[in-house]
């Protein structure tokens, strides 16, 4: 009798006991890549998840940040970790959508063939905006007339060659048919340091980096550069209202190794998109300035297939090479 019970007791006990019991995964610490510096919209994503991970799953998600070269060192590390589950990494639109074409052959990592996506967790818009006191055009059809009227005499800045902030400016060139003149930053910040001194006219860049200057009249917000009026300030129009078509918005992501087993795989992808979609969240996300989302692995893939044959035109288009 007394060996039946406790064989009951321990079918309850196992029954109820957290799936990470059972499937054994993660058997250790997980490493989480970020490939941008600490303390970024990006760093603070990827830290959300990995301590809602680490409470779900019972092991450490330990993040560590590994920025430079436009998110290449990063996004290598991550692509040449042992596809085990036990290294997990973000990337975004630069390494993912625009790097591919820019580099070609010589990146060190191809998306297609290295990684595996395993959820798609937001999207920060980008914004249109102007020096208040070099550009007196405030609405996209104002200033699109002054750049008619100004070839080659208004700057726009960006965080470097190819990002998609310069491909934001590119695809809005192209769809204008006007020219304007590029400075490259090694960064937004230093970028945005610039714009708001007047060494540059404007700049398309995230939502979080610009509102706090967009706030306080330092810089003159003209426009989203998302498909529809973004959430944060309904009142703020599209670009893409006035340039049907016109989109160039961030956007990031989880990854693994390719060859990363599919069960791991999509044990992650469910507990990600699972927290994505929690109420908390979705607000903490708004306030950083981005729209979460719970995108699975396969439809992720394939956003970022359109993703980077978009970009690939705007790039062929302008002719961006790297020096």
């Amino acid at each position: 009798m007394r060996s039946m019970w406790l064989g009951l007791v321990s079918a309850v006990l196992l029954a109820t006991l957290p799936a990470k019991a059972q499937d054994g995964y993660p058997a250790k610490q997980v490493t989480v890549i970020v490939p941008f510096a600490a303390g970024g919209t990006a760093d603070i994503f990827a830290r959300m998840v990995s301590n809602h991970l680490q409470v779900k799953l019972g092991k450490p998600f330990l993040v560590e940040n590994v920025g430079g070269a436009g998110s290449i060192l990063g996004v290598t590390r991550l692509a040449k970790s042992a596809p085990d589950g036990i290294t997990l990494g973000l990337a975004s639109t630069s390494a993912l959508a625009i790097n591919p074409t820019l580099y070609g052959p010589k990146l060190s990592y191809q998306p297609d063939r290295d990684l595996v996506a395993v959820a798609q967790i937001s999207v920060v818009p980008n914004v249109l905006v102007v020096n208040p006191n070099k550009i007196k055009a405030r609405t996209v059809p104002e200033l699109i007339a002054y750049l008619k009227a100004n070839p080659d005499k208004v700057s726009f800045g960006s965080a470097g060659v190819g990002t998609s902030q310069h491909l934001a400016a590119e695809l809005f060139q192209q769809m204008t048919g006007t020219k304007m003149v590029h400075v490259p930053y090694k960064g937004s910040s230093q970028m945005l340091t610039d714009l708001l001194s007047g060494q540059i006219d404007l700049a398309f860049d995230n939502v979080p980096l610009l509102l706090p200057q967009v706030k306080t009249g330092q810089l003159a917000m003209l426009a989203t550069a998302t498909p529809k009026r973004a959430a944060f300030d309904p009142e703020v129009p599209a670009v893409a209202e006035f340039l049907p078509g016109f989109e160039a918005v961030a956007w990031h992501g989880f990854f693994v190794p390719a060859a990363t087993p599919k069960p791991i795989v999509e044990k992650l992808s469910g507990e990600i998109r699972a927290f994505m979609q929690q109420p908390e969240t979705v607000q903490k996300m708004a306030e950083l300035g981005a729209a979460a989302v719970a995108v699975d692995s396969e439809p992720f893939k394939a956003y970022i297939a359109s993703e980077t044959e978009r970009w690939k035109k705007v790039i062929e288009a302008a002719n961006i090479k790297l020096e």
